[in-house]
């Protein structure tokens, strides 16, 4: 047995008694080595300081930032509630069971999956030559970054022993381009009322004025026109069926609600530019569930996507399902952001390809985009260790 694989088995039983540490904000200072890739990228490498190094290493691939925002490491996608108001912060995690860690800014912001599988690998190099070669690699990616961890785990066997792939678009990304879309042009539906237009532009067409005055401007006139228009925004919950919590209904719907809508906003433009073509399509939707569904079908704004969008998105973004390599996935069951639905689709992915694959779909009852706590997350982690040091036995 290898001192990578008895380590693992050490740092499984070591997650359930980890003590949690309040954790201090963590910048690229903290970096035990920090650099730039060859395509500008910034990457961040930390070793255990009081264990010994097990010989594994352990990368993050985050999730979306917005074109709007500094080319950087996102820490704070990386601090973990420890349920007594304070953060654990992913490296302090890692490095305590043994692991090094590693993480990447991606070399652009915005949709990011195929640069983020480009940074990624390269940044398994990148530590092979500053620090050693790894004897095996686990990633982890939450939302966006979920999608490059299930991409690069079926696309990669040979460069990494497992993933564990929490909140993302694995299911059908072509659908979650759809959902956002779909939101976009029932809440014009609803909301824009003669002489009250609340967001210019369309669902395929952001004007840069509703950008540069979202926070200050927009984002209040939509809050207002939620309260403001009960019965119609119960009709929009309705047909739009995205998830809200019930016990705490004026906070969820208004952050459900500006959550989707800020997607729309920030990334159709930048995704438009980077698929090469428009991907959102309801030109044969059927859309249900207001109080006279025939006018909301004749009226509801339609859009034909571009066929060289589709086909990007073919080639580029939709898993396959097929998996050499261990892979965890996890999801909370009232996700607004990235609908439950994608685990469940790409569960149905795995077994048709082979029952047998080495997947564990984890679900949790529980409102919020990754929304996760810290021993779920140490349960998702352990559960990828045990995986791999199982598969360990019998895989090259």
């Amino acid at each position: 047995m290898s001192r990578w694989i008895r380590s693992s088995l050490v740092a499984l039983l070591a997650l359930a008694a980890m003590p949690v540490v309040p954790a201090v904000a963590q910048t690229n200072a903290d970096c035990h080595l920090y650099g730039t890739h060859s395509d500008g990228a910034s990457y961040c490498i930390t070793l255990p300081s009081l264990s010994p190094w097990n010989g594994g290493l352990v990368i993050f691939a985050h999730g979306y930032v917005g074109v709007d925002e500094p080319l950087d490491i996102p820490w704070s996608q990386m601090a973990l509630p420890d349920g007594a108001g304070g953060v654990v912060y992913m490296n302090e995690l890692v490095n305590s069971l043994g692991f090094a860690f590693a993480t990447t800014s991606y070399s652009v912001n915005g949709l990011a999956v195929k640069q983020g599988i480009v940074d990624v690998l390269d940044l398994v190099e990148v530590f092979r030559q500053r620090v050693y070669p790894p004897a095996g690699v686990l990633l982890v990616g939450a939302s966006e970054g979920g999608l490059v961890t299930t991409l690069a785990i079926e696309r990669y066997p040979g460069t990494f022993a497992g993933g564990l792939s929490t909140c993302g678009p694995i299911g059908d990304f072509r659908g979650q381009i759809n959902y956002w879309g779909d939101f976009r042009v029932v809440f014009d539906y609803f909301m824009d009322r003669p002489g009250f237009n609340i967001l210019p532009g369309s669902a395929v067409d952001i004007p840069q004025r509703l950008m540069a005055g979202w926070d200050s401007y927009y984002v209040p006139r939509i809050a207002a026109s939620l309260t403001s228009y009960p019965s119609r925004t119960a009709q929009m919950l309705s047909v739009t069926g995205v998830p809200y919590e019930p016990s705490d209904p004026v906070a969820t719907i208004g952050e459900t609600t500006l959550g989707i809508l800020w997607y729309n906003v920030f990334a159709t433009n930048d995704g438009i530019e980077k698929l090469g073509g428009q991907p959102f399509d309801n030109l044969d939707r059927v859309y249900g569930g207001s109080a006279d569904d025939l006018l909301l079908n004749r009226r509801v704004k339609r859009f034909s996507a571009d066929p060289s969008a589709l086909a990007e998105i073919e080639e580029n973004y939709e898993t396959t399902g097929v998996l050499a390599r261990p892979l965890v996935t996890m999801h909370t069951t009232g996700d607004p952001i990235v609908p439950a639905w994608h685990q469940d689709m790409y569960a149905t992915k795995v077994a048709g390809v082979n029952p047998f694959s080495p997947y564990v779909p984890n679900t949790i009852d529980r409102y919020g985009h990754c929304a996760f706590t810290l021993a779920e997350i140490q349960a998702g982690f352990g559960q990828l260790v045990f995986m791999v040091t199982q598969a360990s036995q019998t895989l090259p």
